[in-house]
């Protein structure tokens, strides 16, 4: 009967899903990912201490608007793209910061996808190390995500008002002007959960494995 038991596992295991080109795919894909998203954020990080940058800058008033709308309309922009020769030091530090942190967010992403990729190559993916792995990465999702978010925006609302688009309203007491997305933290939330669901899943298999 034991003997049945692990022919079947065998035979199950050997028709697996996901077949190791596509392991191998996925981990090329999440490499080449990261290094190409690395790249662009050093290219940007660097624009920010020298030369012309154009930003997409939040406004902290409505005074701009288009005029002569239909049917007693009024609207405001919201933002504006603004070139600037020069961003101040203390601005650009802080859209450098928020940069870094936002590109720590999408390696933790693509990070995930190789490792897990790489683990379930080794067929060893509901293991003690996938669950930390899982659950590593969704805090520095979370973490890192939102206050990137936070410190560029700052740093976006600053220089509006350096530049003055934001006339009296941003007379340097504005620090937050723009959306925030819960994204990051839902989602780093969910690989957190995720990883508790592995552990638990081990578990189980442990308890199983015993009573066959």
């Amino acid at each position: 009967m034991k003997q049945n038991i692990g022919t079947q596992r065998s035979t199950a295991g050997g028709n697996g899903i996901v077949s190791r080109s596509d392991t191998a795919t996925a981990m090329i894909l999440a490499a080449a990912g990261a290094v190409a998203a690395t790249v662009l954020s050093v290219r940007r990080i660097v624009g920010y201490f020298s030369g012309s940058t154009t930003l997409t800058l939040p406004l902290a008033t409505d005074e701009f608007g288009p005029a002569d709308l239909s049917l007693g309309a009024k609207a405001s922009y919201a933002s504006v793209d603004a070139t600037v020769p020069q961003v101040p030091g203390a601005e650009a530090a802080l859209l450098a910061w928020g940069e870094a942190l936002n590109q720590v967010a999408v390696l933790a992403v693509l990070g995930l996808m190789f490792l897990l990729a790489f683990r379930l190559r080794r067929k060893v993916l509901f293991t003690a190390g996938s669950a930390w792995v899982i659950g590593a990465c969704g805090v520095v999702l979370a973490l890192a995500g939102s206050a990137g978010q936070v410190i560029d925006t700052i740093g976006r609302t600053r220089l509006a008002d350096v530049i003055g688009v934001n006339g009296d309203a941003g007379a340097g007491y504005v620090l937050f002007v723009g959306s925030f997305s819960l994204a990051p933290a839902v989602a780093g939330l969910a690989l957190v959960l995720v990883a508790g669901a592995f552990q638990y899943g081990r578990r189980l298999q442990k308890d199983t494995e015993g009573l066959v």
